[in-house]
């Protein structure tokens, strides 16, 4: 199945999901993961989005009928740009668009609003994310991305969402880039791993989730997804 005009948007409130490299998430296991998580959003009725490594974005895009997003693109046009992501090869394979400024892969927020215009100038999405409430508003300002994920770094990969552990977060990050990008819908990421954190964060005003490791690293990915699906129906 290739992808489709609705693969190149995401809908809202959206279950997105960054594989990184984690390994099983790797290769095949990548597309495994990636029809467990389509399967279940139409179990559910929740919109799905997946951002596999850089190797396995066009197998996935190609596979699936849910947005396929890179964890990263480089703000550059095509040519001489060897080891380099450029925001062409993502609209030639398929792909809806991309992370931006992940606490993994940072970016000067110059680079980060060319990116941002960039996959805009190609029809293509950008998730950017932020630390902090004060970054989350300021890159919201800058950039106006369609999506800003809130992800206080001392809690991403942990056992706590920040949903739980500093709502205000996720309750002034709403306020803040409402008033200064209505358009910017936010998601919540950093330590999201059960239902109940999928509801606070809902509850809070977040318009979707970004997870990781909840997943990617998860013994049972399918079990994983369940568990967090059931918080978008609570």
């Amino acid at each position: 199945m290739g992808p489709t005009a609705g693969a190149r948007e995401l809908g809202t409130p959206v279950f997105l999901l960054n594989l990184k490299s984690y390994l099983p998430a790797l290769g095949n296991g990548a597309l495994t993961i990636g029809r467990r998580l389509q399967h279940a959003g139409r179990r559910f009725g929740v919109a799905t989005a997946i951002a596999p490594s850089a190797a396995s974005l066009e197998t996935l895009s190609r596979a699936l009928s849910i947005p396929v997003l890179a964890q990263h693109v480089d703000p550059f046009d095509p040519g001489a740009r060897t080891g380099f992501l450029v925001p062409a090869s993502l609209s030639a394979t398929g792909v809806a668009g991309s992370l931006l400024n992940h606490s993994e892969r940072r970016l000067p927020p110059p680079q980060v609003r060319e990116a941002v215009n960039m996959l805009r100038a190609s029809g293509l999405v950008s998730v950017v994310c932020a630390g902090s409430l004060a970054e989350a508003t300021r890159l919201a300002r800058y950039c106006r991305p369609e999506f800003l994920a809130v992800e206080p770094p001392e809690l991403i990969g942990g056992n706590i969402s920040v949903s739980v552990a500093r709502p205000e977060v996720i309750q002034g990050t709403v306020r803040g880039v409402r008033r200064v990008s209505p358009r910017t819908q936010v998601l919540c990421g950093a330590g999201v791993k059960t239902g109940e954190d999928v509801r606070r964060a809902l509850e809070l005003g977040a318009k979707g989730i970004l997870v990781s490791s909840a997943v990617a690293a998860a013994q049972d990915p399918a079990r994983a997804i369940a568990e967090l699906m059931h918080g978008f129906k609570s």
